[in-house]
């Protein structure tokens, strides 16, 4: 049996990932070299160009490079946002939908749905996959985002199917990357993580709860003006504005000046996500003016830096619309290419509570490229779903009302000093169980379970009295601002139950919620094995 590939389709670049037979999942290059394949196709001539030789030719053929065409997908021509495309062959409506139309050759115009333009391009991610494993592929999964709508998902896999590529499962790009992280470095405890995909035209995220290994999915955002574009163009206006001021030109009312810039200024992003300065050098960018300039990375970041702050933002919104706190959030899972940029991350650790780990490309315990993290993601659910076999694929992928409750509160003990300790997390999905064992516990115990509200508590620490605190530095200046520390606290709700157990030697305690919600809680003596239950 051909393994089934895990593919991530981009509006910007698109990867492709397997499991290998030793169990590690490979990121697979096209024959270009290219793990992260531009999502780009152009045409010279009777040529057909994809990924970075395409992406090439937006520069010299842009009327005949398609770029940013995978949102368009089952739309309405009405209903796409044709300007993201603008740079390159511009949409034009076909039937009612989105197309494009290029020049072949002998000047024959040449129609192309996006459906078609779709298919195209999973052809070309196949071939590759292809060369690379030796086999001929007919299964993927794909991931895709979690605003996908129905017919959306129906156009591609329509789309994929014309090239003899069976999508068995879309899955959504969050549980991609999470699930790709979770591989490499697993979440030891119940978490809450924000799951951030920066792309080159949208931003993606989600709020998901890890409960005992089980994914809930508490809410979503979708920013379809904010990516990597935006910094480009921070960028490209930057360079625009010095060229203008050398030499007295304006390189913006030359279409073909602004496309060098925009080719330059992602050099230039790119670049500096791994060093501290760049150069950029254009031959007659405007009116015979060539221009010569070097940029550095704090350059950078007070240039974009309106832009950075709206992807640190959008974190906080989707945090706020899933009605929690940051002191809730464990850690952010970055992704995307934008996720390269060093400073999204000092901005996210700046503004989040230091109990958020931002897992970014520049943190050891993350994967250390954002852009593969979707393909391998699906890759990892593609070989999930290999170990069955057809009639169970079927009826284990056949569309079921699932129930996806979760705890409002958290559930847990109260301890001796009479705080109350959780052990059901709120947003924990049922059915769940979790045992906790208290080997030290000896004597007689009255077992109080409890509901548990949180709240933030924010305490006011004047500058002066910090300073005196910090061993680093004995200066301090009057002026300073006092610092507000918030902390997280837990104070008892409703008593759901008590349970009595004497001369115990040692406590198992065992937590269970079955699927209507009714919890048990029992508690077992370690040396008697007499068990008390309650159950509510």
């Amino acid at each position: 049996m051909s393994p089934i590939v895990g593919i991530a389709f981009g509006n910007t670049t698109s990867s492709i990932a397997y499991v290998n037979p030793k169990n590690d999942v490979d990121v697979i290059a096209n024959p270009d070299g290219e793990r992260t394949i531009p999502s780009v196709l152009s045409y010279v001539g009777e040529d057909e160009y994809h990924g970075g030789q395409a992406l090439q030719q937006l520069l010299r053929n842009s009327k005949n490079t398609i770029i940013n065409f995978r949102d368009f997908l089952g739309l309405s021509y009405s209903e796409c946002d044709v300007s993201k495309c603008a740079a390159g062959a511009p949409a034009v409506e076909i039937d009612g939908k989105a197309g494009f139309v290029v020049t072949r050759g002998d000047g024959r115009q040449e129609q192309l749905t996006v459906d078609e333009v779709v298919s195209r391009h999973l052809n070309k991610l196949k071939l590759a996959a292809e060369d690379y494993i030796g086999q001929k592929l007919s299964e993927t999964v794909i991931s895709v985002p979690t605003n996908f709508s129905d017919a959306q998902k129906s156009a591609l896999r329509a789309a994929a199917k014309k090239v003899g590529l069976n999508i068995i499962q879309l899955i959504n790009e969050p549980s991609a990357a999470l699930l790709a992280h979770t591989e490499s470095f697993p979440f030891k405890e119940d978490s809450n993580v924000v799951v951030a995909d920066f792309g080159g035209i949208r931003s993606d995220a989600a709020v998901i709860a890890i409960r005992n290994g089980i994914y809930t999915l508490l809410a979503t955002s979708h920013d379809a003006n904010l990516g990597g574009e935006n910094l480009d163009e921070e960028l490209v206006e930057f360079y625009a504005k010095d060229f203008q001021k050398k030499n007295q030109t304006n390189p913006r009312k030359n279409a073909r000046s602004m496309a060098k810039l925009r080719a330059n200024a992602e050099l230039t992003k790119k670049t500096l996500s791994n060093v501290t300065t760049a150069t950029i050098s254009i031959d007659s960018l405007a009116d015979g003016f060539d221009y010569h300039t070097s940029i550095n990375r704090l350059r950078y970041e007070l240039v974009a830096n309106k832009v950075l702050s709206k992807f640190a933002q959008f974190i906080e919104d989707v945090i706020s619309k899933a009605e929690l706190d940051p002191l809730d959030i464990n850690a952010i899972v970055l992704c995307g290419g934008s996720s390269f940029t060093p400073k999204l991350s000092s901005n996210l650790e700046f503004l989040l509570p230091e109990s958020v780990a931002v897992l970014g490309p520049q943190c050891k315990e993350a994967s250390n490229n954002p852009n593969e993290l979707l393909a391998c993601g699906a890759a990892l659910q593609a070989q999930l779903l290999s170990n069955y076999d057809a009639d169970e694929l079927a009826q284990a992928l056949d569309p079921v009302v699932i129930n996806t409750q979760h705890l409002k509160k958290a559930i847990g003990l109260v301890d001796a000093k009479g705080n109350f300790v959780p052990v059901l997390l709120a947003e924990t999905s049922f059915p769940a169980k979790k045992t906790i064992t208290l080997k030290k516990a000896k004597g007689d115990f009255l077992v109080s379970v409890y509901e548990g509200d949180h709240h933030i508590k924010e305490t006011i620490v004047e500058a002066n009295a910090k300073a005196e605190q910090d061993d680093e530095s004995d200066w301090s200046d009057e002026d300073d601002e006092p610092e507000v520390v918030r902390e997280k606290h837990y104070t008892l709700a409703s008593k759901l139950m008590e349970l009595g157990i004497k001369g115990a030697q040692g406590l198992e305690l065992s937590f269970s919620l079955n699927n209507v919600g009714t919890l048990t809680v029992a508690a077992r003596d370690l040396k008697s094995g007499k068990v008390v239950k309650g159950e509510l």
